[in-house]
C-alpha cells in the first residue's frame, strides 16, 4: 500500500502529520475493532506519546474538519468517515501475512473440493470458506464459459432453429437455441456436432473457439459452407460474455452478527436487498478485473452499497492461459478488518487460479 499523507478534502489538500496520524489510527483501529466511537480520553491514554486530551481533542477537530472523522449524534467520540476509511486503506493500512495454518487450510479445503466436485462447487466451497474465515459474505463471480467441455450435439426444433447442448466436465449441461442458415440439410447437425466433438474434450468454449478461428482452414475443407456457418454459429452462440456471468454468494447469515442497534439492522436489511440485485453486484465484481491484486469498495463508493453502507474486497483469478476468467471476495460492513481479509482473499484466489491451470 502508498503512505498517502495528504488526502484530497472539499477545502483541498491537508497535511497530516504524525500526531494525527497517530491520533487517527486509534480512532480508525477502535471502530474496526469495536464499531464504536472513540473518545479523546481513550485515545490519549493509549497513544505511544503523552498527550491530553484536550489537545487531542484539537487534532480530532482539524481532522473532523478534513472530512476524515465524524461524531455521531451526540456522542462525544468520533468515527471515521467513508472517506477516512479510503485514506487508511490506501495510506495507513498495514496489510499482515497469512499464517502457515491460514494458508494451508485455504489449500487444502479448496483442493478437496476440487478433487472430487465440479468447478461450481469448488468455487463454492471458495467462497463459503472466505465467509467462514472472515465472518463476512463470501462472493465468487465466473462465467460459464470456464467450464470444461465434455460433449457437444445439435438437436432441430422446427426448420430454422436448433438446439445446441453442452455438457460439461462436471455433468452439467447448458441448452442453448441458435438459428439455422437457410436450406441447412438434417446431415449438417450431425456433421457440426462431429466436427465439435473432435476437439472440445477439456477445452472451455473460449478455447474451442480460438481453435476453430485458427484452423478455419481446415474446417472449410472438411464441411460444407453451411455446417462451417453452424459450427461458428453454435460456439458464438454458446459463449455469451455479461449475461453468462454466475453468482455464488456464501455466509449471509454472518453479517446478522454483532449488531449493535437498530440502524445496524435496517443496514444489514438493505444489503441483503442489494444482494438479491445479482446483475449490480456481478457488474461491482466485475470492476475487480480491471487490474492485478486486491481492489477494495467502501460504501457509497459503489452504487450498489451506497444505502447499506457495505464494503467489499475483491480479488481475480487466473485460468491456464492467465486470462481473468472471475473473481472471489467478501461482502461486510465498513468497519471489516481489511489487513487481515485482504491477504485471505488474494490468496485464496491464487490457489482457485492454480487449480484453473492444472493444479501447478
Amino acid at each position: 500500500m502508498s503512505a498517502h499523507t495528504r488526502p484530497e478534502t472539499p477545502g483541498g489538500l491537508v497535511e497530516i502529520d504524525q500526531r494525527s496520524r497517530e491520533i487517527f489510527r486509534q480512532i480508525v483501529d477502535g471502530y474496526l475493532t469495536t464499531g464504536e466511537p472513540v473518545g479523546s480520553r481513550n485515545i490519549a491514554r493509549l497513544l505511544p506519546i503523552a498527550l491530553s486530551p484536550a489537545t487531542v481533542r484539537n487534532v480530532m477537530t482539524d481532522l473532523e474538519m478534513a472530512g476524515l472523522i465524524y461524531a455521531p449524534h451526540t456522542s462525544a467520540g468520533r468515527l471515521p468517515t467513508e472517506r477516512g476509511l479510503r485514506f487508511f486503506v490506501d495510506g495507513m493500512m498495514e496489510v499482515g501475512n497469512l499464517t502457515s495454518d491460514e494458508r494451508g487450510r485455504i489449500e487444502a479445503q479448496i483442493r478437496a473440493a476440487a478433487s472430487n466436485r465440479s468447478l461450481d462447487q469448488t468455487l463454492t466451497e471458495a467462497s463459503a470458506l472466505l465467509s467462514g474465515l472472515s465472518r463476512g459474505a463470501g462472493v465468487v463471480v465466473t462465467t460459464k464459459a470456464n467450464a470444461r467441455l465434455r460433449h457437444i450435439e445439435f438437436v432441430r426444433l422446427d426448420a430454422g432453429r436448433a438446439l445446441a447442448v453442452l455438457v460439461a466436465d462436471d455433468g452439467t449441461v447448458e441448452n442453448r437455441i441458435l438459428a439455422l442458415p437457410a436450406g441447412l440439410p438434417a446431415s449438417a447437425l450431425v456433421e457440426a456436432g462431429n466436427f465439435l466433438n473432435a476437439r472440445i474434450v477439456g477445452k472451455t468454449l473460449d478455447e474451442l473457439r480460438r481453435e476453430i478461428a485458427d484452423s478455419r482452414a481446415l474446417m472449410e475443407r472438411e464441411l460444407d459452407e453451411l455446417t462451417a456457418r453452424l459450427v461458428e454459429t453454435g460456439i458464438a452462440t454458446s459463449s455469451g460474455p455479461s449475461g453468462d456471468r454466475h453468482l455464488i454468494v456464501r455466509g449471509q447469515a454472518n453479517l446478522l452478527e454483532d449488531l449493535k442497534a437498530q440502524e445496524d439492522l435496517e443496514r444489514i436489511r438493505l444489503l441483503f436487498a442489494d444482494l438479491e440485485t445479482q446483475t449490480e453486484l456481478i457488474d461491482l465484481l466485475s470492476r475487480a478485473e480491471a487490474g492485478d491484486g486486491v481492489r477494495i469498495f467502501i460504501g457509497s463508493e459503489n452504487k450498489l452499497f451506497s444505502m447499506s453502507g457495505s464494503s467489499i474486497i475483491a480479488a481475480p483469478f487466473r485460468d491456464g492461459g492467465q486470462r481473468i476468467v472471475g473473481v472471489v471476495g467478501i461482502i461486510g460492513p465498513t468497519r471489516l478488518n481489511y489487513a487481515r481479509i485482504v491477504p485471505m482473499v488474494d490468496y485464496t484466489a491464487k490457489v482457485v487460479g492454480r487449480l484453473l491451470d492444472g493444479g501447478r
